[in-house]
Protein backbone atom coordinates (compact mmCIF):
# COMPACT_ATOMS: atom_id res chain seq x y z
CA UNK A 1 0.00 0.00 0.00
CA UNK A 2 1.53 3.15 -1.02
CA UNK A 3 2.16 5.90 1.81
CA UNK A 4 1.43 9.39 1.21
CA UNK A 5 3.59 11.97 2.58
CA UNK A 6 2.21 13.95 5.14
CA UNK A 7 1.12 17.78 4.38
CA UNK A 8 3.41 20.61 4.30
CA UNK A 9 2.32 23.35 6.87
CA UNK A 10 2.06 26.83 5.75
CA UNK A 11 4.72 28.39 5.65
CA UNK A 12 5.33 30.59 8.92
CA UNK A 13 8.11 32.53 10.69
CA UNK A 14 7.82 29.71 13.52
CA UNK A 15 5.86 27.00 11.35
CA UNK A 16 9.32 24.50 12.18
CA UNK A 17 10.89 26.83 15.02
CA UNK A 18 11.45 23.99 18.11
CA UNK A 19 9.94 25.24 21.14
CA UNK A 20 10.46 24.74 25.04
CA UNK A 21 9.75 20.85 25.73
CA UNK A 22 6.12 20.31 27.12
CA UNK A 23 5.20 17.72 29.82
CA UNK A 24 8.95 17.93 31.12
CA UNK A 25 8.58 18.88 34.61
CA UNK A 26 6.46 18.14 37.53
CA UNK A 27 5.61 19.56 40.98
CA UNK A 28 8.64 18.38 42.50
CA UNK A 29 11.18 19.52 39.72
CA UNK A 30 9.39 23.66 39.34
CA UNK A 31 9.81 23.23 43.16
CA UNK A 32 13.60 22.47 43.04
CA UNK A 33 13.98 25.33 40.69
CA UNK A 34 12.41 27.36 42.96
CA UNK A 35 13.76 26.80 46.25
CA UNK A 36 17.13 26.38 44.99
CA UNK A 37 16.98 29.73 43.70
CA UNK A 38 16.82 31.01 47.23
CA UNK A 39 20.10 29.44 48.41
CA UNK A 40 18.56 28.21 52.13
CA UNK A 41 22.11 26.99 52.94
CA UNK A 42 23.67 29.98 51.90
CA UNK A 43 20.63 31.79 53.45
CA UNK A 44 21.05 30.21 56.59
CA UNK A 45 24.87 30.49 57.16
CA UNK A 46 25.61 33.80 55.45
CA UNK A 47 22.21 36.18 56.83
CA UNK A 48 20.48 34.46 59.97
CA UNK A 49 23.35 35.01 62.31
CA UNK A 50 23.04 38.66 60.96
CA UNK A 51 18.78 38.09 61.59
CA UNK A 52 19.75 37.16 65.31
CA UNK A 53 22.04 39.86 65.66
CA UNK A 54 19.79 42.64 64.50
CA UNK A 55 16.58 40.72 65.96
CA UNK A 56 17.34 38.68 69.18
CA UNK A 57 15.81 35.38 69.46
CA UNK A 58 12.88 36.26 67.88
CA UNK A 59 13.61 35.85 64.44
CA UNK A 60 12.45 32.13 63.75
CA UNK A 61 9.00 34.14 63.98
CA UNK A 62 9.92 36.61 61.34
CA UNK A 63 10.91 33.84 58.64
CA UNK A 64 7.24 32.20 59.99
CA UNK A 65 5.94 35.84 59.13
CA UNK A 66 7.51 36.42 55.58
CA UNK A 67 6.45 33.12 54.92
CA UNK A 68 2.34 33.54 55.29
CA UNK A 69 2.41 36.54 54.01
CA UNK A 70 3.56 35.36 50.80
CA UNK A 71 1.46 32.30 51.06
CA UNK A 72 -1.33 34.87 50.98
CA UNK A 73 -0.36 36.05 48.05
CA UNK A 74 0.41 33.03 46.15
CA UNK A 75 -3.49 32.26 47.14
CA UNK A 76 -4.56 34.76 44.62
CA UNK A 77 -0.91 34.38 42.40
CA UNK A 78 -2.15 31.16 41.56
CA UNK A 79 -5.61 31.45 41.13
CA UNK A 80 -4.28 33.53 38.53
CA UNK A 81 -2.55 31.27 36.90
CA UNK A 82 -5.14 29.05 35.83
CA UNK A 83 -6.69 32.37 33.61
CA UNK A 84 -3.56 33.48 32.14
CA UNK A 85 -1.36 31.06 29.96
CA UNK A 86 1.55 33.49 29.25
CA UNK A 87 5.21 32.61 29.69
CA UNK A 88 5.39 36.12 31.05
CA UNK A 89 5.25 35.77 34.91
CA UNK A 90 4.34 38.62 36.29
CA UNK A 91 4.49 40.69 33.57
CA UNK A 92 1.70 38.98 31.85
CA UNK A 93 -0.48 39.00 35.55
CA UNK A 94 0.44 42.86 35.82
CA UNK A 95 -0.65 43.27 32.42
CA UNK A 96 -4.21 41.61 32.76
CA UNK A 97 -4.52 43.21 35.96
CA UNK A 98 -3.25 46.86 35.59
CA UNK A 99 -3.09 47.37 32.03
CA UNK A 100 -0.49 46.66 29.25
CA UNK A 101 1.51 50.46 29.88
CA UNK A 102 2.27 48.67 33.88
CA UNK A 103 3.02 45.47 32.74
CA UNK A 104 5.66 47.08 29.62
CA UNK A 105 7.36 48.71 32.66
CA UNK A 106 6.59 45.06 34.86
CA UNK A 107 8.85 43.23 32.24
CA UNK A 108 11.72 45.85 31.91
CA UNK A 109 11.28 45.09 36.17
CA UNK A 110 11.60 41.58 36.08
CA UNK A 111 14.39 41.73 33.81
CA UNK A 112 16.29 43.64 36.07
CA UNK A 113 15.25 42.00 39.14
CA UNK A 114 16.48 38.47 37.66
CA UNK A 115 19.65 39.56 36.43
CA UNK A 116 20.22 41.98 39.42
CA UNK A 117 19.42 38.52 41.51
CA UNK A 118 21.60 36.48 38.84
CA UNK A 119 24.66 38.31 38.30
CA UNK A 120 25.48 39.79 41.93
CA UNK A 121 25.44 35.97 43.64
CA UNK A 122 28.71 35.73 41.13
CA UNK A 123 30.07 37.69 43.83
CA UNK A 124 29.47 35.97 46.77
CA UNK A 125 30.36 32.60 44.40
CA UNK A 126 34.08 34.25 44.09
CA UNK A 127 33.67 35.23 47.74
CA UNK A 128 32.57 31.88 49.18
CA UNK A 129 34.86 29.55 46.96
CA UNK A 130 38.20 32.20 47.23
CA UNK A 131 37.54 31.00 51.22
CA UNK A 132 37.11 27.69 50.75
CA UNK A 133 39.34 26.70 48.80
CA UNK A 134 42.18 28.71 50.59
CA UNK A 135 41.26 27.07 53.99
CA UNK A 136 40.63 23.44 52.17
CA UNK A 137 43.49 23.23 50.07
CA UNK A 138 45.59 26.30 50.55
CA UNK A 139 44.91 27.96 47.06
CA UNK A 140 44.50 31.53 46.50
CA UNK A 141 42.84 31.94 43.24
CA UNK A 142 41.72 35.59 42.15
CA UNK A 143 38.36 36.19 42.53
CA UNK A 144 37.42 37.66 38.54
CA UNK A 145 38.85 33.67 37.85
CA UNK A 146 36.16 32.26 39.76
CA UNK A 147 33.68 34.11 38.74
CA UNK A 148 34.12 33.59 35.31
CA UNK A 149 34.37 30.02 35.42
CA UNK A 150 31.13 29.93 37.46
CA UNK A 151 29.56 31.85 34.13
CA UNK A 152 30.51 29.14 31.91
CA UNK A 153 29.66 26.15 34.02
CA UNK A 154 26.25 27.66 34.92
CA UNK A 155 26.17 28.65 31.10
CA UNK A 156 26.62 24.84 30.13
CA UNK A 157 23.50 24.03 32.61
CA UNK A 158 21.62 26.57 31.48
CA UNK A 159 22.34 25.31 27.58
CA UNK A 160 21.30 21.47 28.46
CA UNK A 161 17.44 20.64 28.61
CA UNK A 162 15.41 21.46 31.17
CA UNK A 163 15.49 18.20 32.58
CA UNK A 164 18.58 18.13 33.06
CA UNK A 165 18.82 21.19 35.63
CA UNK A 166 15.99 19.82 37.23
CA UNK A 167 18.09 16.78 38.43
CA UNK A 168 20.92 18.48 39.22
CA UNK A 169 18.95 20.89 40.93
CA UNK A 170 17.74 18.29 42.70
CA UNK A 171 20.82 16.67 44.11
CA UNK A 172 22.15 20.22 45.16
CA UNK A 173 19.32 20.92 47.06
CA UNK A 174 18.93 17.17 48.96
CA UNK A 175 23.08 18.37 49.91
CA UNK A 176 22.71 21.61 51.05
CA UNK A 177 19.19 21.12 53.05
CA UNK A 178 20.80 18.01 54.34
CA UNK A 179 23.71 19.67 56.06
CA UNK A 180 21.23 21.36 57.88
CA UNK A 181 19.25 19.29 58.61
CA UNK A 182 22.27 17.12 60.00
CA UNK A 183 22.74 20.43 62.50
CA UNK A 184 19.52 20.62 63.72
CA UNK A 185 18.70 16.69 64.47
CA UNK A 186 22.20 16.83 66.54
CA UNK A 187 21.52 20.21 68.27
CA UNK A 188 17.21 17.68 69.36
CA UNK A 189 19.15 14.96 70.03
CA UNK A 190 21.84 16.23 72.79
CA UNK A 191 18.95 19.00 74.16
CA UNK A 192 20.58 22.18 72.74
CA UNK A 193 23.10 24.18 75.02
CA UNK A 194 20.60 24.38 78.11
CA UNK A 195 17.74 22.12 77.09
CA UNK A 196 14.66 23.46 74.52
CA UNK A 197 12.26 26.70 74.35
CA UNK A 198 10.25 27.62 71.91
CA UNK A 199 10.54 30.99 73.32
CA UNK A 200 11.74 32.44 69.93
CA UNK A 201 7.99 31.57 68.73
CA UNK A 202 6.26 34.28 70.94
CA UNK A 203 3.90 36.76 69.11
CA UNK A 204 5.52 39.28 71.34
CA UNK A 205 8.92 39.56 69.59
CA UNK A 206 7.89 41.08 66.46
CA UNK A 207 7.38 43.72 67.96
CA UNK A 208 11.10 44.10 69.26
CA UNK A 209 13.14 46.44 68.27
CA UNK A 210 15.24 45.13 66.13
CA UNK A 211 12.29 43.39 63.93
CA UNK A 212 11.88 45.51 61.52
CA UNK A 213 15.02 45.20 60.13
CA UNK A 214 15.05 41.19 60.84
CA UNK A 215 11.65 41.24 58.58
CA UNK A 216 13.49 42.73 55.80
CA UNK A 217 15.69 40.51 55.59
CA UNK A 218 13.50 37.21 55.69
CA UNK A 219 11.63 38.51 52.92
CA UNK A 220 14.50 39.20 51.14
CA UNK A 221 15.37 35.21 51.88
CA UNK A 222 12.48 34.02 49.94
CA UNK A 223 12.97 35.97 46.84
CA UNK A 224 12.24 34.00 43.51
CA UNK A 225 9.79 31.43 44.61
CA UNK A 226 7.10 33.18 42.06
CA UNK A 227 9.18 31.78 39.09
CA UNK A 228 6.85 28.65 39.35
CA UNK A 229 4.47 30.05 36.72
CA UNK A 230 7.46 31.12 34.57
CA UNK A 231 7.89 26.92 33.71
CA UNK A 232 4.38 26.89 32.50
CA UNK A 233 4.83 25.59 29.11
CA UNK A 234 7.19 23.00 30.37
CA UNK A 235 5.15 21.35 33.60
CA UNK A 236 2.92 18.69 33.43
CA UNK A 237 -0.47 19.62 33.42
CA UNK A 238 0.22 23.01 34.71
CA UNK A 239 -3.37 23.86 36.51
CA UNK A 240 -2.24 21.59 38.79
CA UNK A 241 1.59 21.51 38.98
CA UNK A 242 2.03 25.11 39.23
CA UNK A 243 -0.02 25.69 42.16
CA UNK A 244 1.35 22.98 43.97
CA UNK A 245 4.80 23.79 43.69
CA UNK A 246 4.32 27.61 44.11
CA UNK A 247 2.68 26.44 47.63
CA UNK A 248 5.25 23.19 48.37
CA UNK A 249 8.20 26.00 47.99
CA UNK A 250 6.42 28.96 50.00
CA UNK A 251 5.47 26.12 52.70
CA UNK A 252 9.04 24.50 53.11
CA UNK A 253 10.88 27.79 52.94
CA UNK A 254 9.22 29.26 55.52
CA UNK A 255 9.58 26.38 58.27
CA UNK A 256 12.90 25.09 57.38
CA UNK A 257 13.92 28.81 57.59
CA UNK A 258 11.63 29.12 60.98
CA UNK A 259 13.14 25.62 61.98
CA UNK A 260 16.51 25.89 61.75
CA UNK A 261 17.12 29.12 63.27
CA UNK A 262 15.28 28.03 66.09
CA UNK A 263 17.50 25.12 66.42
CA UNK A 264 20.61 27.22 66.12
CA UNK A 265 19.15 29.34 68.76
CA UNK A 266 19.29 26.27 71.12
CA UNK A 267 22.32 24.77 70.19
CA UNK A 268 24.41 28.37 71.79
CA UNK A 269 20.84 29.19 74.35
CA UNK A 270 18.86 31.67 74.19
CA UNK A 271 21.24 34.59 76.02
CA UNK A 272 24.36 33.41 74.84
CA UNK A 273 23.43 33.22 70.64
CA UNK A 274 23.03 36.94 69.89
CA UNK A 275 26.55 37.16 71.84
CA UNK A 276 27.78 34.36 69.86
CA UNK A 277 26.29 35.98 66.46
CA UNK A 278 28.15 39.43 67.42
CA UNK A 279 31.29 37.25 67.85
CA UNK A 280 31.76 35.74 64.89
CA UNK A 281 28.41 36.45 62.94
CA UNK A 282 30.14 34.39 59.32
CA UNK A 283 31.23 31.24 61.94
CA UNK A 284 28.02 31.29 63.88
CA UNK A 285 26.79 27.84 61.86
CA UNK A 286 30.04 26.53 61.77
CA UNK A 287 31.25 26.44 65.17
CA UNK A 288 28.08 25.05 65.88
CA UNK A 289 28.22 22.03 63.32
CA UNK A 290 31.76 21.56 64.77
CA UNK A 291 30.90 21.21 68.05
CA UNK A 292 27.62 19.00 67.62
CA UNK A 293 28.68 16.78 64.84
CA UNK A 294 32.07 16.85 64.41
CA UNK A 295 35.13 19.50 62.40
CA UNK A 296 34.39 17.40 59.21
CA UNK A 297 31.04 18.68 59.14
CA UNK A 298 32.29 22.43 59.28
CA UNK A 299 34.34 21.54 56.18
CA UNK A 300 31.63 19.97 54.17
CA UNK A 301 29.21 22.87 54.85
CA UNK A 302 31.86 25.17 53.53
CA UNK A 303 31.88 23.06 50.12
CA UNK A 304 28.33 22.83 50.19
CA UNK A 305 27.82 26.65 50.40
CA UNK A 306 29.47 26.88 46.94
CA UNK A 307 27.66 24.27 45.40
CA UNK A 308 23.96 25.83 46.76
CA UNK A 309 25.40 28.53 45.02
CA UNK A 310 26.05 27.30 41.91
CA UNK A 311 22.35 25.67 42.58
CA UNK A 312 20.95 29.37 42.45
CA UNK A 313 22.64 30.80 40.03
CA UNK A 314 21.42 27.99 37.58
CA UNK A 315 17.73 28.18 39.42
CA UNK A 316 18.07 32.31 38.02
CA UNK A 317 20.00 31.69 34.75
CA UNK A 318 17.17 29.52 34.09
CA UNK A 319 14.22 31.65 34.78
CA UNK A 320 15.70 34.59 33.23
CA UNK A 321 16.32 32.79 30.33
CA UNK A 322 12.76 32.44 30.02
CA UNK A 323 11.99 36.34 30.82
CA UNK A 324 13.76 37.07 27.85
CA UNK A 325 12.47 34.34 25.15
CA UNK A 326 9.05 35.61 26.42
CA UNK A 327 9.78 39.35 25.48
CA UNK A 328 11.39 38.15 22.53
CA UNK A 329 8.28 36.37 21.58
CA UNK A 330 6.61 39.22 22.29
CA UNK A 331 8.63 41.63 20.39
CA UNK A 332 9.88 43.38 22.70
CA UNK A 333 13.55 42.02 22.42
CA UNK A 334 15.02 41.28 19.59
CA UNK A 335 14.10 38.46 17.96
CA UNK A 336 17.53 35.97 18.50
CA UNK A 337 16.68 35.73 21.83
CA UNK A 338 13.55 33.68 21.15
CA UNK A 339 15.70 31.12 19.64
CA UNK A 340 15.24 27.55 21.06
CA UNK A 341 17.83 24.55 20.59
CA UNK A 342 16.68 21.68 18.35
CA UNK A 343 17.78 19.28 20.44
CA UNK A 344 17.73 20.49 23.88
CA UNK A 345 14.91 23.01 23.79
CA UNK A 346 16.55 24.65 25.84
CA UNK A 347 16.46 29.26 24.97
CA UNK A 348 20.52 28.87 24.47
CA UNK A 349 21.04 32.22 22.66
CA UNK A 350 19.01 33.95 25.72
CA UNK A 351 21.65 32.19 27.99
CA UNK A 352 24.78 33.26 26.04
CA UNK A 353 23.48 36.85 25.75
CA UNK A 354 23.06 36.77 29.79
CA UNK A 355 26.33 34.93 30.58
CA UNK A 356 28.12 37.54 28.26
CA UNK A 357 26.59 40.67 30.01
CA UNK A 358 27.29 38.41 33.28
CA UNK A 359 30.73 38.41 32.30
CA UNK A 360 30.94 42.38 31.20
CA UNK A 361 29.58 43.04 34.77
CA UNK A 362 32.13 41.45 36.44
CA UNK A 363 35.32 42.10 34.62
CA UNK A 364 34.20 45.55 34.99
CA UNK A 365 33.74 45.33 38.86
CA UNK A 366 37.21 43.63 38.94
CA UNK A 367 38.70 46.47 36.76
CA UNK A 368 37.42 48.94 39.01
CA UNK A 369 39.07 46.89 42.13
CA UNK A 370 35.99 46.51 43.70
CA UNK A 371 35.34 43.77 46.58
CA UNK A 372 33.17 40.44 45.17
CA UNK A 373 31.04 40.10 48.48
CA UNK A 374 30.46 43.93 49.51
CA UNK A 375 30.31 45.72 46.48
CA UNK A 376 29.29 43.08 42.98
CA UNK A 377 26.69 40.79 45.15
CA UNK A 378 25.63 43.71 47.51
CA UNK A 379 25.60 46.67 45.04
CA UNK A 380 23.93 44.23 42.00
CA UNK A 381 21.66 42.26 44.13
CA UNK A 382 20.16 44.63 45.97
CA UNK A 383 18.10 46.69 43.10
CA UNK A 384 17.23 42.74 41.99
CA UNK A 385 15.68 41.94 45.50
CA UNK A 386 14.07 45.52 45.31
CA UNK A 387 12.54 44.82 41.69
CA UNK A 388 10.71 41.49 42.57
CA UNK A 389 9.00 42.00 45.39
CA UNK A 390 8.02 45.56 43.80
CA UNK A 391 6.64 43.13 41.28
CA UNK A 392 5.17 40.31 44.06
CA UNK A 393 3.35 43.22 45.23
CA UNK A 394 2.16 44.89 41.61
CA UNK A 395 0.84 41.76 41.05
CA UNK A 396 -0.87 41.11 44.30
CA UNK A 397 -2.60 44.26 43.40
CA UNK A 398 -3.77 42.88 39.83
CA UNK A 399 -5.50 39.89 40.60
CA UNK A 400 -8.69 41.50 42.48
CA UNK A 401 -8.28 44.07 39.93
CA UNK A 402 -8.72 41.20 37.43
CA UNK A 403 -11.00 39.18 38.45
CA UNK A 404 -13.34 41.86 39.05
CA UNK A 405 -13.82 42.34 35.02
CA UNK A 406 -13.63 38.04 34.27
CA UNK A 407 -16.91 35.67 34.58
CA UNK A 408 -15.64 32.79 36.96
CA UNK A 409 -15.75 30.36 39.84
CA UNK A 410 -13.24 31.57 41.90
CA UNK A 411 -14.11 32.03 45.88
CA UNK A 412 -14.33 35.75 47.03
CA UNK A 413 -11.08 34.37 49.48
CA UNK A 414 -9.18 33.87 46.55
CA UNK A 415 -9.87 36.46 43.70
CA UNK A 416 -10.54 39.30 46.85
CA UNK A 417 -9.80 38.40 50.37
CA UNK A 418 -6.22 37.22 50.26
CA UNK A 419 -4.84 39.11 47.28
CA UNK A 420 -5.85 42.14 48.51
CA UNK A 421 -4.54 41.50 52.55
CA UNK A 422 -1.36 40.72 50.53
CA UNK A 423 -1.01 43.53 48.83
CA UNK A 424 -0.95 45.47 52.42
CA UNK A 425 1.31 43.22 53.79
CA UNK A 426 3.51 43.42 50.83
CA UNK A 427 3.77 46.98 50.91
CA UNK A 428 4.67 47.02 54.60
CA UNK A 429 7.11 44.45 53.79
CA UNK A 430 8.58 46.73 50.88
CA UNK A 431 8.80 49.50 52.76
CA UNK A 432 10.76 48.24 55.58
CA UNK A 433 12.83 46.91 52.69
CA UNK A 434 13.28 50.20 51.89
CA UNK A 435 13.66 51.73 54.84
CA UNK A 436 16.44 49.34 56.04
CA UNK A 437 18.90 48.90 52.63
CA UNK A 438 21.50 50.02 54.74
CA UNK A 439 21.64 46.99 57.09
CA UNK A 440 21.35 44.89 53.88
CA UNK A 441 24.20 46.45 51.62
CA UNK A 442 26.42 48.05 54.50
CA UNK A 443 26.97 50.90 51.95
CA UNK A 444 26.61 54.73 52.28
CA UNK A 445 23.32 56.64 52.04
CA UNK A 446 24.17 57.94 48.30
CA UNK A 447 25.18 54.41 47.55
CA UNK A 448 21.77 53.16 48.84
CA UNK A 449 19.63 55.75 47.22
CA UNK A 450 21.28 55.17 43.97
CA UNK A 451 20.17 51.67 44.44
CA UNK A 452 16.81 52.22 45.27
CA UNK A 453 16.00 54.51 42.69
CA UNK A 454 16.94 52.16 39.83
CA UNK A 455 13.91 50.38 40.54
CA UNK A 456 11.27 53.45 39.72
CA UNK A 457 13.32 54.71 37.21
CA UNK A 458 13.56 51.00 35.24
CA UNK A 459 9.67 50.93 35.87
CA UNK A 460 9.23 54.49 34.22
CA UNK A 461 11.44 53.49 31.06
CA UNK A 462 8.87 50.31 30.91
CA UNK A 463 6.05 52.43 30.98
CA UNK A 464 7.00 55.20 28.25
CA UNK A 465 8.33 52.21 26.22
CA UNK A 466 4.73 51.20 26.19
CA UNK A 467 3.39 54.65 25.09
CA UNK A 468 5.92 55.07 22.55
CA UNK A 469 4.94 51.36 21.30
CA UNK A 470 1.36 52.30 21.57
CA UNK A 471 1.92 55.13 19.04
CA UNK A 472 4.68 53.23 16.38
CA UNK A 473 4.18 49.75 17.17
CA UNK A 474 0.25 49.29 17.78
CA UNK A 475 0.49 45.52 16.91
CA UNK A 476 3.03 44.50 19.07
CA UNK A 477 1.79 46.51 21.94
CA UNK A 478 -1.89 45.02 21.06
CA UNK A 479 -0.80 41.91 21.13
CA UNK A 480 1.15 42.33 24.56
CA UNK A 481 0.64 39.27 27.24
CA UNK A 482 -2.37 38.58 25.23
CA UNK A 483 -2.37 34.60 25.49
CA UNK A 484 -5.03 33.62 28.30
CA UNK A 485 -7.06 30.82 29.03
CA UNK A 486 -10.43 30.01 27.57
CA UNK A 487 -13.12 32.18 29.28
CA UNK A 488 -14.55 30.48 32.01
CA UNK A 489 -18.59 29.43 31.84
CA UNK A 490 -21.00 31.68 32.56
CA UNK A 491 -21.85 31.57 36.35
CA UNK A 492 -25.26 29.20 36.76
CA UNK A 493 -28.01 31.37 37.28
CA UNK A 494 -31.17 31.32 39.66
Amino acid sequence: MASHPAPTPAPGPHASAPTLRPGALGTADIAFFVVSAAAPLTVMAGVAPLALLIGGTGAPAAYLAAGLTLGLFAVGFTTMSRHVRGAGGFYAFITQGLGRPAGFGAALLALLGYLGMNIGVYGLLSSATHDTLLSLTGLDVPWPLIALTGLVVIWYGGYRSIDFGAKLLGVLLLAETGILVLLAGAVLLKGGAHGLSLDAFSPAHLTDRGMPGVLAMAFAAFTGFESTVIYRREARDPDRTVPRATYLAVAFLGLFYAFVVWTVIQAFGDREVVAAAAEDPGGLFFTAISGYVGPWAADTMHVLIVTSLLASLLAFHNATNRYGLALAEEGVLPAALGRVHPRHRSPYVAGLAQTVLGAVVVLAFAAAGADPYTQLLLWVNTPGMLALVTLQLLAALAVPLYFRRLTHRAGVLRTVLAPVTATVLLAAALWLIVTHTDLITGASPAVNTMLILLVPTVFLIGTGYALRARATRPGVYAAFATEHAPPAAPAPTS
